[in-house]
């Protein structure tokens, strides 16, 4: 099969198409033939050497896949050769075949395509195990998150509004915002122009939010602190700008705060497969239904793989970003 490899640490240059051997399935296990994998922030670090594949796992890039099931491996009881499915995989995405533990999959809804399908996985997991789960986000309360244009963005702003939360975000520029309020986010906050702390304060009636998603870290985690209500919920997700901080921890104790978070990529499959079926049964009858959508800001073909990082790098991006390995 044809696969992107990374050739070496470095640049979106260092990826390279070569060819690989087909993968075979391990018991609990299928084989899709990829169609097509969505690109996140954590493909340009394993690009760039800094987050490498758990033990035993593909080296492959790629965390999120859509296509037609080719193989079944042995004690894979519910999808069947032909099935059309999109998958959580720890790696492998980028090819066009790949791996996924049966408990990972979940069926293409029959209103979306495969590149819409692969946009889903990673960014509705993440939302989903974070938001939801240990953010214990409830219907009518409150939840900034940052990045609100971000692949995880615009799934977070869908979900939660659909639960039934009041929702603010950030993002960099005032078409991001613009397009975050057309969303469903309540107030959109230009982050260059304003301080995020003083709109939700002023929105809030210096109340401030139940719960924040934070991937960004570093000097934004005091002000978060100070704009969660009591017992609030800081969930973190990444720490773009930095993962050493200095906090008041008083403000933590005085409102009984939750600092917590999590990585997903090296959980273990049970826990994965817990999350795929509460996406089943909460999150899919809303894509079926269109009260939630993908956002899918550009497809890039296989061979224009560079070209698909260089523009995750940028930022310029409003939702996913896909590459397209085949088609039907």
């Amino acid at each position: 099969m044809r696969a992107v490899v990374i050739t070496a640490p470095g640049d979106p240059d260092v990826l390279q198409i070569k060819e690989r051997p087909d993968p075979t399935p391990e018991p609990g296990e299928v084989v899709i033939k990829v169609f097509a994998s969505g690109i996140n922030r954590p493909d340009v670090m394993q690009r760039k050497g800094k987050y490498p594949p758990p033990p035993g796992v593909s080296d492959l890039p790629g965390l999120e896949i859509a296509g037609i099931v080719v193989d079944v491996g042995e004690d894979c009881f519910r999808w069947k050769i032909g099935d059309r499915l999109c998958a959580l995989v720890s790696g492998g995405g980028y090819a066009e075949y790949c791996v996924a533990p049966e408990g990972q999959c979940l069926p293409v809804p029959h209103n979306l395509s495969f590149a819409e399908a692969a946009s889903l996985p990673e960014t509705f997991f993440t939302v989903w195990s974070n938001v939801f789960d240990r953010g214990k986000l409830k219907p009518g309360e409150s939840l900034l998150i940052h990045g609100g244009s971000s692949g995880i963005g615009v799934a977070a702003i869908q979900l939660a509004k659909a639960w039934g939360a009041t929702v603010y975000t950030t993002a960099g520029n005032e078409e991001k915002c613009n397009f975050c309020e057309k969303l469903g986010a309540d107030k959109a906050i230009h982050y260059r122009m304003e301080k995020f702390r003083d709109v939700v304060n002023r929105f809030t009636d210096q109340k401030g939010v139940n719960v924040i998603l934070d991937m960004v870290g570093g000097s934004y985690t005091q002000d978060n602190l100070d704009i969660l209500a009591e017992e609030g919920r800081l969930v973190l997700i990444n720490f773009m700008t930095g993962d050493e901080v200095k906090i008041k921890l008083s403000s933590v104790m005085r409102k009984r705060l939750t600092i917590t978070g999590s990585t997903l990529r090296n959980r273990d499959v049970t826990f994965k497969t817990a999350v795929a079926n509460q996406l089943e049964e909460h999150v899919w009858p809303w894509l079926v239904s269109e009260k939630v959508k993908p956002v899918v800001y550009k497809t890039f073909p296989m061979a224009d793989v560079v070209s698909a990082h260089r523009l995750m790098e940028s930022s310029k991006h409003i939702g996913k970003i896909v590459l397209i390995m085949d088609q039907i």
